[in-house]
């Protein structure tokens, strides 16, 4: 079956799309006490939930270093925040490497974090830990959770897959839907509401940190290759000079008590700038994902 979404996650996850929505709407005030104009900063469902307290700590640290404001926006969809940047609502963005390969003639490469020593990430197809499924060949028929469309970890990869086994992906599973956000793809396979799922390696070893009774309830079935961490962009028409200054100030976090802080929260070593043909193998998927 095509992917769909699941009327039952509503109900689990109501009161935690309010607290996102609640998070950007508190961050909102922290621009207009900055002097000029905001950088706006758009963050998709990657970033994990109910983080008000890092996210301040974060725009103090870098409307000191740029002496402007700036603004976090987050969003529930990756299309969204896509959309908005490439409508000019957005000066920077934390995407995912698939949306910026689509887009790449209208974005460029701000930064690119770095996770464990380097900037790269996997996918992870996980299932629930006492089932009896071992390997992709298992799945077939069953319910599988993806997290968002424009996800590679949470779906591009896992499409990728399984045309490359010469398996239709549209016919594969028995039913499977989107849950707009890596976490809840962990919550969905840890509370029985889908067999398996895909999720990003990072957000998946960063809650077995911080909810490991969560993590507890899946367990890890394959690990993808490794791929371009998800980056920062900007829209291609923003001055160098915006970008330059913008990238220093993520590059230079570690070196600065608050900074290193923000990392320590999000459990990322730093930014550094992107080396060619990070994001190639992705792209690569891409093109067999649009010829289908």
């Amino acid at each position: 079956m095509s992917p769909d979404h699941d009327p039952r996650l509503n109900r689990s996850w109501t009161r935690r799309h309010c607290l996102a929505a609640g998070l950007a709407a508190s961050v909102l005030p922290l621009a207009a006490r900055a002097r000029g104009n905001s950088l706006r900063f758009g963050l998709t469902p990657v970033f994990l939930d109910d983080r008000v307290r890092l996210l301040r700590q974060w725009s103090r640290h870098l409307e000191a270093e740029l002496g402007t404001g700036v603004q976090f926006i987050q969003f529930s969809a990756y299309n969204q925040v896509v959309d908005a940047l490439r409508s000019g609502q957005l000066d920077f963005a934390w995407i995912c490497g698939y949306p910026y390969v689509l887009h790449q003639r209208e974005m460029q490469l701000v930064s690119v974090p770095a996770w464990r020593g380097q900037p790269l990430y996997q996918s992870y197809l996980i299932a629930d830990a006492t089932s009896p499924v071992r390997r992709l060949d298992d799945l077939q028929g069953r319910t599988f959770a993806y997290s968002d469309p424009l996800s590679n970890s949470g779906f591009l990869y896992v499409q990728h897959l399984l045309r490359s086994q010469r398996k239709d992906p549209t016919q594969y599973f028995g039913r499977s839907f989107f849950t707009y956000s890596h976490r809840h793809v962990v919550e969905a396979v840890a509370q029985g509401l889908a067999e398996a799922g895909a999720v990003d390696s990072y957000v998946w070893e960063t809650l077995a940190e911080l909810s490991p009774s969560m993590t507890a309830r899946t367990r890890v079935l394959l690990r993808s290759h490794d791929f371009g961490f998800p980056p920062i962009v900007a829209p291609l028409g923003t001055p160098a000079s915006t970008v330059r200054r913008f990238a220093k100030a993520l590059h230079d976090m570690p070196h600065h008590p608050e900074g290193l802080a923000v990392l320590k929260d999000l459990r990322l070593d730093g930014f550094v700038s992107p080396l060619p043909g990070l994001f190639g193998s992705i792209a690569e998927m891409a093109r067999g994902q649009q010829q289908g």
